[in-house]
């Protein structure tokens, strides 16, 4: 899953290069440019890749708590 995770990441930098829309002056919904459409897909497409990568490719062992003992504090008395 780790690996599809990094295809996505890479898909979406791929993808997110829209020089074929810059000069469509073409509006969705009657006031939204089409690039501007474009860019906030993208923007959820990464919000889901996102979570695809916390849920299947965190690196879980960094979330580890170890049990040790903390260490030893050192003696604070005055030694003249």
């Amino acid at each position: 899953m780790r690996y599809t995770i990094y295809g996505l990441v890479v898909l979406l930098i791929i993808i997110h290069q829209d020089n074929w829309l810059w000069d469509d002056k073409r509006l969705i919904w009657g006031f939204m440019p089409i690039t501007l459409l474009y860019q906030a897909g993208i923007s959820v497409g990464a919000a889901i890749v996102w979570f695809l990568a916390t849920k299947f490719a965190w690196p879980h062992h960094l979330e580890e708590v170890t049990q040790e003992p903390p260490a030893q504090a050192q003696e604070t008395g005055d030694k003249e």
